[in-house]
């Protein structure tokens, strides 16, 4: 079986597996306290061109979700999103499992137009019965989106001066960010976007890493004890050297960049096998999540040597599915697929 399931069902990079190995047999400070988390935290800044940003490293994307939306959100107050976005479709129920209701909103390609935004925000601030219900708080994005697709920069600018105007947070899901800052066609730096959102997070259990997150507060705005947030939400790892030496590897020589890149030429090679076999994609993404659209027949063969995802059905006869590829994905992969097909 040859797999374009996930971006995650292998291992670590080699590079962050053999800084694993050589750190293993030292004794470091806990929490997060080592120095391989620090030099990865001054990596990061320096990355974001942020010297003044807090970074904090947790293992999994629903856990840091939870805990940042938590974590910036007051009791009363709900996240938005598209209704296609991660925690409103993937994510069981945890965003509302810590008390904020999520409300998702109209999208398109997994995107949410900043006119819908402002739309919803007008409706809500006209409401005469706006104080019965949960208060908008916070704006969720996800780059690249749920569907494989990116936000441009004059996109992100746009969804920015709404939030500032009506009082909300901006938050970006990076799970996947290196795929999109690496996509062909992007126009949003690591710089850029820590100048423009109020937080986000670099996602490394995708991108390289056996796991791992990385939230970058960039506005002087970290929540709180967040510190104690992150412990509250089961979040913190005593042994906090295993995401310190993953993050410090990946921001090494532009590994998370590289990786990201190789992933990316996979996909347009991927993207290549698939439209040579006259198939039509559901959406056009530029990311190493491919989504086409495969006859039943076609896909019941192919799934027998093949991993891959069922992602929705498209009609009688027809399914949506989702091929990813990742910084492990061979050239021997697509040439493979290219001969199944």
């Amino acid at each position: 079986m040859i797999s374009f399931e996930c971006d995650y069902n292998n291992g670590a990079h080699p590079e962050v597996l053999r800084h694993l190995v050589e750190t293993n047999d030292e004794e470091t400070l806990t929490y997060g306290f080592d120095r391989y988390t620090e030099q990865a935290k001054e990596k990061i800044k320096a990355a974001c061109e942020a010297p003044d940003a807090e970074v904090f490293l947790l293992t999994g994307g629903t856990q840091t979700n939870a805990t940042v939306i938590d974590g910036m959100l007051r009791s009363y107050e709900a996240v938005v999103c598209a209704e296609t976005g991660h925690i409103n479709v993937h994510e069981a129920g945890a965003i509302e499992a810590s008390g904020h209701k999520v409300i998702g909103l109209p999208q398109k390609d997994g995107k949410l137009e900043a006119a819908t935004l402002e739309r919803f925000m007008e409706v809500f601030e006209n409401d005469e019965s706006r104080d019965h219900v949960a208060q908008p708080g916070m704006v969720y994005i996800s780059f690249p989106t749920e569907m494989g697709s990116l936000y441009t920069a004059d996109e992100l600018l746009r969804l920015e001066d709404i939030c500032h105007r009506h009082g909300l947070h901006l938050f970006v899901d990076g799970a996947r960010l290196g795929y999109g800052l690496m996509a062909e066609g992007n126009d949003i730096t690591l710089p850029f976007l820590a100048a423009h959102c109020d937080a986000f997070y670099i996602g490394g259990t995708k991108v390289g890493a056996l796991c791992g997150e990385a939230v970058v507060f960039t506005h002087n705005n970290t929540p709180r004890c967040f510190f104690s947030m992150i412990k509250r939400h089961g979040a913190l790892l005593a042994k906090g050297r295993l995401t310190g030496v993953q993050f410090d590897a990946l921001f090494t020589d532009d590994l998370y960049f590289r990786i990201s890149r190789h992933a990316i030429e996979m996909a347009a090679a991927l993207r290549d096998v698939l439209r040579e076999a006259g198939l039509a994609f559901y959406v056009e993404s530029p990311t190493n999540q491919q989504f086409v659209i495969l006859p039943n027949k076609k896909m019941h063969l192919l799934e027998q040597q093949v991993l891959f995802t069922h992602w929705m059905p498209y009609d009688d006869d027809s399914t949506v599915c989702r091929f990813v590829t990742s910084w492990a994905t061979k050239p021997e992969d697509i040439q493979r697929l290219r001969q199944l097909i």
